[in-house]
């Protein structure tokens, strides 16, 4: 009975309700917004890599070896030179390397050099392996493995074949024509960088780039498989992924690398690279919240005023209201449920507005900035956020309610 009430008295003010609900919305739609970014945004940094022990690179800052040998931001100050990749690959504590290439793109996506080490030992989240879903991984020379979202963005199949462009602008006039590449496998969807990269044999990274000096072809040559197979080994690789036979020696590794005599080397942990990395946001993300909750708060008081300027209006109402039996502490609970309504149809609305903005921005999101942002937003974090607005909308209402709890009273006082 009372939720009718409260509706029928929202609906004949429904300009003001109308605008009161949609600066709630807004606000929610930020709020909640920044709080399912920063969820997905370290759950999807956090699942990229798995079971890494050291990720080593020239000497550089740790987050910018994270960032451009796990999640494709970035770039390299320099490479490794291939004789140090085979030297600690060959070191007593080493179980397994993977080497990383990077330089060249397809259309925007990053494409990475490797070997079969990378299908064996690359793990994602929780200890998964790379799976395929079609194909197989790269045997021929000239081989190329997309990821799923590069196979449904550029709705790539099994056998088709595709042209690579030196370095990674999106648009990119210098082609590697002269050595075209086929889809031998697409991967199963992971939720992390791998889906929006093209793998190749770090032989053929190798070989299309003999022609190449500082970003400029010097001749014009049509590469062979049977040349690929008589190619030297490759001359530098970007990083190495090394998995430790004993985590005990890890420490040890890491201080050898760093240490390492024939030239500047660095080598990182994962997690406490991503730990560095969430602690440098850290500010950022409480600078959004804060501002967010701000525009809460204030647009919670615009409810609270409209709902205070409206008593005023409604005395006769409230009068009737009172003539029919309706108790002064029913109509506090009466202005709490309107107040409650108002932010539960805003609230209504955000999820709204939110989910059709990652249907948007979610693919652009991924291939401008590698950052996947999953649809399902109801988690801790919202309901948290929900229950903050609920929880605020209630407090602040009470001084309408309690200002229309004292009129009650005093209109119950007149009629005696």
């Amino acid at each position: 009975m009372l939720i009718k009430i409260a509706l029928h008295s929202l609906a004949s003010r429904r300009t003001t309700a109308l605008i009161t609900v949609f600066s709630i919305a807004i606000c929610l739609f930020v709020l909640l917004g920044i709080g399912h970014i920063r969820q997905e945004a370290k759950h999807s940094f956090s699942q990229a890599v798995s079971g890494v022990d050291l990720i080593v690179g020239p000497r550089t800052g740790q987050l910018n070896l994270l960032l451009y040998s796990v999640f494709r931001l970035g770039g390299a100050t320099n490479n490794i030179d291939w004789h140090s990749f085979q030297t600690l690959a060959k070191k007593p504590d080493v179980a397994w390397t993977i080497p990383l290439s990077l330089g060249d793109s397809h259309r925007g996506y990053p494409v990475l050099g490797t070997t079969d080490a990378y299908f064996q030992h690359f793990r994602y989240g929780a200890q998964q392996s790379l799976g395929f879903a079609e194909g197989a991984p790269f045997e021929q020379p000239f081989d190329v493995v997309i990821g799923a979202e590069i196979a449904s963005q550029l709705d790539y199949r099994i056998g088709e074949s595709l042209v690579l462009a030196h370095g990674m602008a999106a648009t990119s006039f210098s082609l590697h024509r002269d050595s075209p590449f086929q889809v031998t496998g697409i991967l199963k969807p992971t939720g992390t960088p791998v889906d929006r990269t093209l793998h190749i044999h770090l032989k053929d990274l190798d070989s299309i780039h003999r022609d190449w000096q500082s970003g400029t072809r010097v001749t014009a040559h049509q590469h062979t498989a049977t040349e690929r197979q008589h190619d030297l080994e490759p001359e530098s690789v970007t990083a190495i992924l090394i998995g430790v036979k004993n985590r005990l020696s890890t420490f040890r590794l890491q201080r050898e690398i760093n240490r390492y005599p024939d030239e500047p080397l660095m080598a990182i942990l994962p997690g406490v690279a991503l730990s560095e990395l969430w602690q440098l946001m850290s500010w950022v993300e409480k600078t959004l919240s804060f501002i967010a909750l701000l525009v809460l708060f204030a647009s919670l008081l615009g409810l609270a005023t409209m709902l205070l300027s409206t008593l005023q209006q409604r005395q006769r109402e409230i009068a009737l209201l009172r003539i029919l039996g309706l108790r002064p502490l029913t109509l506090l609970m009466l202005l709490e449920l309107e107040a409650l309504l108002l932010v539960a149809a805003g609230a209504i609305a955000a999820i709204g507005l939110l989910k059709g903005a990652l249907t948007v921005a979610g693919p652009m999101l991924s291939e401008q900035y590698g950052l996947f942002l999953g649809d399902q937003i109801f988690n801790v974090t919202t309901l948290n956020a929900l229950g903050l607005a609920f929880g605020t909308t209630f407090v602040i209402a009470l001084i309408p309610a309690i200002s229309a709890y004292r009129r009650g009273l005093h209109s119950g006082l007149e009629n005696h």
